[in-house]
């Protein structure tokens, strides 16, 4: 009888602890947000729901458990399970874009930055994710301050960068419902245009004649979609022969700029999404690291094109000059090069739009960048 009890105890309290497991990433607290850099940003950051919290010292982790870890996940389930229940009922007052800044160094361009959202601050929010090992020496101008989102550490052709982006969205969908537009940028993007006219590209006016009570139209998303690229082969057997399968056969691979401008229901899509986050995540060989992987290069790309191919522009709105690239970097124009010409070439596009941003600028350009923005850049 005595050894009976003890095994049923045993069960029972094996059982237990089971279902602590299975119910415990649920139950716990959504991670508290950081400031990304130890200084001089000494403001609070932005994090899931708009909380506020300390300082981060968390180091993160590589290759396959990038991005995975309990905070990532409750961040991500919240954020998509709050904004499908919020659905797509408009927001109080206008849509707004929200600008997500993926850095790993100063932010030095934010003066041109705060002259872009001045007097729109009704329209857009700011969100800053920075490698925690980054020193930002520039102290945070206002629009940056306290909006850094809880960080880990990114790397150069690693999914570390994907899962950063994720962390971006995610903190924007939490924060404010408002947010209808998601733009990813880097620490070297500059704008082209005035935000006004950025935001009447994004949010055109309603057809003239259209009946009342239809289907609000559908925003499309700015991120770049590319087949039959030259590199497509060497990228996609970058973590092995049959690496991806069966999630994503070779004919449904893409490549697009790591740099796009999502609509809200692409947002919610990607904090959502695992199956193929599952694969880009794998590392890539050793021998490919090199030159052949760019898995936030990819990983969005093919996402959305698997997803919704019709509700993809197929293009970014970010310039970026890959003439003269060098280890993979391209090119970086100098404070020499800053030219109202060059702001019109840069402009340029092909597709329905302009190119609203570009990018990589050196740090020299702010002050060149400053002395023509009213005469030049924000005067469209």
């Amino acid at each position: 009888m005595v050894v009976s009890s003890a095994v049923v105890l045993s069960l029972l309290l094996l059982a237990s602890l089971t279902a602590l497991l299975v119910v415990a990433p649920r139950l716990s607290p959504p991670p508290q947000p950081a400031v990304a850099a130890e200084s001089p940003p000494t403001s609070a950051g932005v994090g899931a729901g708009g909380a506020r919290g300390g300082a981060d010292g968390a180091a993160g982790v590589w290759g396959v458990g990038a991005g995975e870890e309990a905070d990532d996940l409750r961040l991500f389930r919240r954020a998509a399970l709050e904004a499908a229940a919020a659905g797509e009922a408009e927001a109080a007052g206008p849509p707004k874009v929200a600008f997500l800044f993926l850095t790993n160094s100063d932010l030095t361009f934010a003066p041109l930055w705060e002259r872009f959202f001045a007097g729109n601050e009704a329209r857009l929010t700011v969100y800053v994710h920075a490698d925690p090992a980054a020193r930002l020496r520039l102290p945070a101008t206002r629009s940056f301050r306290g909006r850094f989102v809880a960080a880990k550490p990114t790397r150069r052709a690693d999914a570390s960068l994907i899962a950063a982006a994720r962390r971006l969205l995610a903190a924007a969908l939490l924060d404010d419902p408002a947010n209808a537009y998601f733009a990813l940028l880097s620490q070297h993007c500059v704008p082209l245009h005035s935000f006004q006219r950025l935001y009447a590209a994004l949010f055109p006016p309603p057809v003239p004649g259209a009946r009342r009570g239809l289907q609000p139209r559908r925003l499309p998303s700015y991120i770049e979609v590319l087949t039959g690229e030259p590199q497509m082969p060497v990228r996609y057997a970058a973590r092995g022969e049959g690496a991806m399968l069966p999630e994503v056969p070779y004919d449904r691979f893409r490549i697009g700029s790591q740099f796009f401008t999502l609509a809200r229901r692409h947002a919610v899509l990607v904090v959502r999404e695992r199956r193929l986050w599952r694969k880009f995540r794998v590392p890539c060989l050793p021998e490919m690291a090199q030159d052949s992987c760019y898995p936030e290069e990819n990983y969005f790309p093919t996402l959305l094109d698997m997803a919704d191919p019709a509700g993809v522009a197929r293009y970014t709105l970010t310039r970026v000059n890959w003439t003269g690239s060098v280890a993979g970097h391209p090119r970086t124009y100098t404070a020499s090069e800053v030219t109202p010409r060059l702001i019109a070439e840069l402009r340029a596009s092909n597709n329905t739009l302009p190119h609203m941003f570009a990018r990589k600028f050196a740090p020299d350009c702010l002050g060149p960048l400053l002395a023509i923005a009213d005469t030049v850049i924000f005067k469209d």
